[in-house]
C-alpha cells in the first residue's frame, strides 16, 4: 500500500470494502482519473470480510439487473487482468416454493427474467431433489432455477479489484480515517484525516455502515441502520460437491450454499436485531475491524430448525463457526447510489442490504461513471439517493423502517404491498376526514395517502393477494363515479416549488425540453432531460407573473427534481428555488361536473371561455386565496386547487358541501392509476425514465425543437427526431379480463419476445386490463412496424392474446379535458 498521503487528489473514495475498491478500480479503468482511496483500517475489514457471497442478479429493475449481470461479467474474468482469483463459481441458483402465492410469484418471476434476457426455468420438486439430492423435497411445489446465478469470495474479489485499481493508477491507503470535510458553501474542498488534508474535486462516499457518520460531516442524510446478521459455516457434509447449487429458501427464511465440502447456512428473521452501539445517534464505532458479534444461538434457532427440516444431514453435521456481524440495510431494501442532495460533490454508494457482493461489480461500474460525468449512465432511480427526504434524517425512524424491510426480506412480494412501521408520520389536513369517509392510506415519501374508500359494510384494509386484490370493485366504483359525475383526489403530497428571479423564465427554459416562457397565467407540461434525452423529471409549470414560476412534480420524485433543478441552474442565474410542498395543500376536483361544483363556490368565471384548460388563475374559496390550475391526469374536465396549507380543509368541507348535489365524492390513488391508463398518460419511474426519450415515449410533441432555443438534452432530441426509432412505447389490452397486468410482463410480436410491460391495470370504463411497454427492434420500429405484428402478453408463465394501440383508449380527441 502507498504510505505518504498526497496533497491532492481528484477524487477521494471513502471506504476499502467492496464498493469503494470497485469504484477505485472503474474510475482509474475506465476514467484515467487521479483517484486516491481511503480506508480507516484494512481493505475488507468493515463488513465485506465476513459476507456470506451469494451472487443473485435478476431484480424487478431492468437498470439493477443490468448491474448485477456486469458483476458478474467482472467477476468471471477479472483474474485474467489482476492475476487474483475471485472465487466465482457459477453453481446456479434454486428458489424453492411450497405455498400457491410463491408459486405465482416465481411464475412472475420467471416472466420478468425472461423480459430481462435471462434464462430462469421453472422445475418440479423431483428435478429439485435430483439437482440436491440431501434436500427434503416433500412439501415443494416446485424451484426457479437460474443457472447464471453462483458465489463467490468477497474478500478475494476486493483484492482482486484493490490490485487492479493499482494497475490503472489509482492510490490505496489504509489506516487512514476521514476526520471532517472544508466546505466552500455546498461543496468539498478538501478532505481531513488523521494523517492530513487532501485538496480534491469529488469525494465518492463507499463507507459502508459508517457511510451515514461520513455523510454527516459533510451535512448529507445517508439513511441507513447496521443490522445484525448471522450464519453458520458446517464441517464436511458427504454428498455436497463444489458445483452444488446455491438455494433461497424464503418460505423457511433460510439460504445454503457450499464452502469447502460443507454448508454456509443463515437466514432472514421476522425480528431481527438492530446493532445499539450506545453512540450518540447510534454511530457505529470506528474501532471495529474484522469483528464480530457474540454467537447468538438463541437468536439463530429459528432458522437452525427450518434449515434441519429442509436438510435433514444438517442435524448431524458439526458447526465450524458461526458468524454473527453487522450489516447495512435501508428503509426500502433497496442500495443507496448517487449525488447526494446536500453536496454538491460527494457521491454515495452503501446501505447494499446484503446485496453488496452480487452488486460490487456493477455498482462501482455506475457509480464512477456518475461521479465523473454528474449524471447516473443508466435508469437507476430504485436506488438513487434522491428518492429520500428529510423525513430519513430522522435516524430512529430509519431504524424502524429497517427492521421492518430487513424482515420482508424473504417474505412473498405482493403486489401493491405497504410499509406499515413508522405510520403515520405526515398527514394533510384532510387525514381524520378521510378517515371518516373510511379511507384505506398508503405512504409515500412518509405522507399518509388515500389509496381507495371502503364502501360501508366493508373492512377498511388491504387483504393482499396475487390476484384481484380486495379493494378491485370499489375502486371500479370510484373510478367510474369521476368518469360520470365529479370526484375530489387530496393530492397535498404533490410536491411543489417556486422559482422567482428576473432570471427565472431563462433558466427555466434552459432546463426545460418544453416551452415554458409563456405569458403569465399558462401552465406547460414538461420533462427536463438528461444529456442524452433520457427523461429526468415529468412535471408541470406554471407561471404566475414574469419573474414567478410554481412547479409541481409527483411525491416520490420531490428531493430528485429539486435537485436536479438546482444543480441546472445556469452558473450567475438571478434565480431562486424554494421548496413550498408544505405550503399548500393540493385538492384535485375531477370529472364531468367539476365545472358545477367549482362555480357554487367561487364568484370567478370558470367557465370554458374565461377559464380554458391549460391556464392557471388565482381564486377565491371560502374565503382562501387559491391557485387554480386547469390540468388533469385522469382525462376529465377538472382542476387542481392549490390551497394555503391551513385552509385546505375549509375549502374540502365547501367542496363536499356545495358538491352534493351533483353527486361529489372522495376518490383514491388506485382510481387515480386506472384512469391515467385508459388516457394513456405517462408514469414517471415507469413509463418514462432516464432510460427513455421524450420520442420513444410519444411525448414528442412536448420538446421545443422548432424554437431555437437551447436546452440541456437538444443534441440527443434532434439526432432522435432524425433517425428511425429503435423502441416506442405503446398500449396493449387483452380480451381475457381476468389477466392481472402489473408490469414486466413480457411482449411477444408475432411469438418474439420484442419489449416488456412498464405498467399494468384495470380500465374500469374499458372493461379490460391494460398494459404499457416499449416495443423494440434494432433494425427500427415505426408505425408500419407496430401495426403489422400479432401480439401476445407473457403473464405469468401464461400466453395472453393481446391488442396493440397508438392512440388513448378513452377519449382520444380530448373533448372531455378541454371542454
Amino acid at each position: 500500500m502507498t504510505k505518504t498521503l498526497p496533497s491532492h487528489a481528484q477524487i477521494v473514495v471513502i471506504g476499502g470494502g467492496i464498493i469503494g475498491c470497485s469504484t477505485a478500480y472503474h474510475l482509474a479503468r475506465d476514467h484515467k482519473a487521479d483517484v486516491v482511496l481511503l480506508e480507516q483500517g484494512k481493505l475488507t475489514s468493515g463488513s465485506t470480510w465476513h459476507a456470506a457471497g451469494l451472487v443473485g442478479q435478476l431484480r424487478s429493475s431492468a437498470s439493477i439487473t443490468k448491474v448485477l449481470k456486469y458483476s458478474v461479467d467482472l467477476y468471471k474474468r477479472l483474474h485474467e487482468e489482476t492475476g487474483l482469483e475471485t472465487g466465482w463459481k457459477m453453481t446456479g441458483c434454486l428458489r424453492l416454493a411450497t405455498n400457491e402465492d410463491r408459486w405465482t410469484e416465481f411464475r412472475r418471476l420467471a416472466t420478468t427474467a425472461r423480459s430481462f434476457g435471462m434464462d430462469m426455468e421453472l422445475v418440479g420438486p423431483e428435478e429439485v431433489k435430483r439437482m440436491w439430492p440431501l434436500m427434503d423435497t416433500s412439501d415443494l411445489l416446485g424451484a426457479s432455477w437460474l443457472p447464471t446465478d453462483g458465489q463467490a469470495s468477497p474478500s478475494d474479489i476486493t483484492q482482486s479489484l484493490a490490485k487492479g485499481a493499482r494497475m490503472h493508477g489509482a492510490r490505496l491507503f489504509e489506516g487512514v480515517r476521514v476526520t471532517g470535510f472544508e466546505m466552500d458553501g455546498d461543496r468539498i474542498t478538501a478532505v481531513e484525516t488523521n494523517r492530513g488534508r487532501i485538496v480534491c474535486e469529488t469525494v465518492v462516499n463507499c463507507g459502508g455502515q459508517w457511510a451515514r457518520q461520513i455523510g454527516a460531516m459533510a451535512g448529507v442524510s445517508v439513511p441507513l441502520h447496521p443490522v445484525k446478521h448471522q450464519y453458520i459455516v458446517t464441517e464436511k457434509i458427504d454428498g455436497l460437491t463444489s458445483d452444488t447449487p446455491t438455494v433461497r429458501d424464503p418460505d423457511r427464511r433460510i439460504y445454503f450454499k457450499e464452502e469447502v465440502g460443507g454448508l454456509v447456512m443463515g437466514g432472514y428473521e421476522p425480528n431481527p436485531q438492530s446493532w445499539v452501539t450506545g453512540l450518540p445517534g447510534g454511530d457505529v464505532p470506528n474501532e471495529f475491524e474484522f469483528q464480530l458479534f457474540d454467537d447468538d444461538f438463541d437468536h439463530f434457532e429459528q432458522h437452525m430448525t427450518q434449515a434441519i427440516e429442509r436438510v435433514p444431514a444438517l442435524g448431524e453435521a458439526g458447526v465450524r463457526q458461526m458468524i454473527n456481524g453487522p450489516e447495512s440495510f435501508t428503509p426500502d431494501g433497496n442500495f443507496i447510489l448517487g449525488q447526494a442532495p446536500e453536496c454538491a460533490n460527494m457521491f454515495v454508494g452503501a446501505g447494499f442490504n446484503a446485496f453488496g457482493i452480487a452488486a460490487g461489480g456493477g455498482a462501482g461500474w455506475v457509480l464512477a461513471e456518475w461521479a465523473v460525468r454528474g449524471e447516473a449512465p443508466l435508469d437507476l432511480w430504485v436506488v438513487d439517493i434522491r428518492r429520500f427526504s428529510t423525513l430519513h434524517e430522522d435516524r430512529k425512524w430509519v431504524e424502524e423502517r429497517t427492521l421492518e424491510a430487513y424482515g420482508k426480506h424473504y417474505t412473498v412480494a405482493f403486489p401493491h404491498e405497504e410499509y406499515e412501521s413508522g405510520r403515520p408520520r405526515i398527514v394533510s389536513p384532510l387525514y381524520e376526514r378521510l378517515k371518516k369517509h373510511r379511507a384505506v392510506f398508503g405512504s409515500k415519501l412518509g405522507w399518509e395517502r388515500p389509496n381507495w374508500f371502503a364502501p360501508e359494510g366493508m373492512e377498511p384494509r388491504d387483504d393482499y393477494s396475487m390476484g384481484r386484490q380486495n379493494w378491485f370493485g370499489p375502486v371500479g366504483e370510484e373510478h367510474a363515479h369521476v368518469r360520470e359525475k365529479v370526484g375530489v383526489f387530496d393530492q397535498s403530497s404533490f410536491a411543489k416549488y417556486e422559482m422567482t428571479g428576473p432570471d427565472a423564465a431563462d433558466a427555466l427554459e434552459r432546463i426545460c425540453s418544453n416551452y415554458v416562457a409563456k405569458p403569465a397565467g399558462r401552465l406547460t407540461y414538461t420533462q427536463i432531460l438528461n444529456s442524452r434525452g433520457g427523461i429526468e423529471c415529468d412535471l408541470t409549470v406554471a407561471r404566475l407573473a414574469d419573474d414567478r414560476f410554481y412547479i409541481v412534480t409527483g411525491t416520490g420524485s420531490r428531493t430528485h427534481d429539486f435537485g436536479w433543478i438546482r444543480q441546472h441552474l445556469p452558473a450567475g442565474a438571478d434565480a431562486r428555488l424554494v421548496d413550498v410542498t408544505e405550503a399548500y395543500g393540493t385538492l384535485s376536483l375531477m370529472g364531468p361536473r367539476a365545472r358545477d361544483v367549482l362555480s357554487s363556490v367561487t364568484d370567478a368565471d370558470v367557465s370554458n371561455d374565461a377559464f380554458r384548460f391549460g391556464r392557471v388563475q388565482e381564486i377565491e374559496i371560502a374565503g382562501h386565496r387559491v391557485r387554480a390550475m386547469r390540468v388533469t391526469y385522469v382525462g376529465e374536465l377538472g382542476w387542481e386547487l392549490h390551497v394555503p396549507i391551513e385552509g385546505t380543509g375549509d375549502v374540502f368541507d365547501v367542496l363536499m358541501e356545495k358538491g352534493r348535489a351533483h353527486g361529489i365524492r372522495p376518490v383514491g390513488y388506485r382510481a387515480i392509476e386506472s384512469l391515467r391508463l385508459e388516457k394513456g398518460y405517462r408514469a414517471w419511474g415507469s413509463d418514462v425514465t432516464p432510460n427513455d426519450n421524450p420520442f420513444e415515449a410519444g411525448l414528442g410533441w412536448a420538446v421545443k425543437l422548432r424554437r431555437d432555443t437551447p436546452f440541456i438534452g437538444r443534441e440527443a432530441c434532434e439526432a432522435a427526431a432524425a433517425n428511425p426509432l429503435t423502441k416506442q412505447l405503446a398500449c396493449f389490452t387483452t380480451e381475457d379480463p381476468d389477466v392481472v397486468l402489473l408490469g414486466r410482463e413480457t411482449i411477444l410480436r408475432d411469438g418474439e419476445p420484442v419489449g416488456y410491460l412498464t405498467s399494468g391495470g384495470y380500465g374500469y370504463t374499458v372493461g379490460k386490463p391494460i398494459g404499457y411497454g416499449y416495443v423494440r427492434s434494432e433494425d427500427g420500429v415505426d408505425d408500419v412496424f407496430l401495426a403489422s405484428g400479432k401480439y401476445e402478453l407473457i403473464v405469468a408463465n401464461e400466453r395472453f392474446a393481446a391488442t396493440l394501440h397508438m392512440a388513448p383508449l378513452y377519449d382520444p380527441p380530448g373533448e372531455r379535458v378541454k371542454g
